[in-house]
């Protein structure tokens, strides 16, 4: 495994929700309290940013080439980079702005998780105090139904599932708290919540990638570092960052062995220079693509 490279010192305020397009062998990312979304094209290394008219919270890849599905504060929208074509989706979130969109992922399925918290970011993106239990876990299928499947949430982060279609992760930020559950392929319902890692010391459980041998990449928000976890729950590893909020990962390169991830530079300590930037390691081993959001 490499030592951390930064590719891209983009002062994220919070970097979040990176996703690799291996058709344009780019990542896209986040900027939440910035309202913008960045591009970094690997092969031109060359960087590019939108802007949007509210918080930008996550990222999905779609089954139509060149569509992203994008998570906003109050709602999601269907997106095209190459045109900046922005549609809605049709999903809206009930109690924005108190409450916003956070993390948000497709699963092995093509339907859409998003997950929400209490509104910590002001209608000029100026930082806010998270808290409370405000948060919820929302389904969206290809169809555009929405289902609830889980309430009582502080800050909702880390969603990922197993290679072998199983099991899915999702982290409370808030309870130090990654949980596993039971994964249907078939129906798309999760239950059966258990505590998956748990009370780690370094930081806060931020956004996860899987790789393709079942281990957990978790990024810890205030801990330095990227911890990846066992299927058993054990610590494999302790990734050192030179940055002190690490926020998300994802997997990248031809052969997607290349880890991007990204950070954020609000609530860093003096000297955290390389704070909301975005770096790639290369590991030995290969992660898992991201899965699509069915249009429907």
């Amino acid at each position: 495994m490499s030592e951390p490279k930064c590719l891209v010192p983009s002062g994220d305020r919070c970097g979040e929700a990176p996703v690799w397009c291996s058709e344009e062998h780019a990542v896209y990312w986040v900027d939440v309290n910035r309202f913008l979304i960045h591009r970094y094209d690997a092969s031109q290394d060359s960087v590019k940013a939108w802007f949007f008219d509210e918080p930008v919270t996550a990222l999905a890849l779609s089954d139509a080439e060149g569509t992203l599905a994008v998570a906003l504060g109050s709602r999601v929208i269907f997106w095209t980079p190459r045109t900046d074509e922005r549609r809605d989706q049709g999903f809206r979130l009930d109690g924005w702005p108190a409450v916003r969109l956070n993390e948000g992922r497709a699963d092995p399925r093509g339907s859409l998780w998003v997950g929400s918290m209490r509104n910590n970011v002001g209608p000029d993106g100026a930082p806010g105090k998270a808290g409370g239990e405000d948060g919820v876990l929302y389904r969206i299928d290809p169809d555009g139904s929405v289902t609830e499947w889980k309430r009582g949430i502080g800050i909702s982060n880390t969603m990922t599932w197993s290679p072998d279609r199983r099991y899915f992760y999702f982290a409370d930020t808030l309870k130090n708290t990654v949980y596993v559950y039971d994964y249907d392929y078939g129906t798309g319902a999760i239950g059966n919540e258990q505590p998956f890692f748990s009370g780690f010391s370094r930081g806060s459980p931020d956004g996860s990638a899987m790789d393709s041998g079942g281990y957990l990449w978790n990024c810890r928000h205030g801990g330095g570092s990227i911890v990846r976890v066992a299927p058993d729950g054990s610590i494999d590893r302790v990734i050192e960052m030179p940055a002190a909020n690490l926020t998300s990962c994802t997997f990248g390169g031809a052969d997607y062995r290349t880890l991007y991830a990204v950070s954020a530079s609000l609530g860093g300590p003096p000297g955290d220079r390389l704070g909301g930037s975005l770096f790639a390691i290369e590991v030995s081993v290969a992660g898992m693509p991201e899965n699509r959001f069915k249009l429907g």
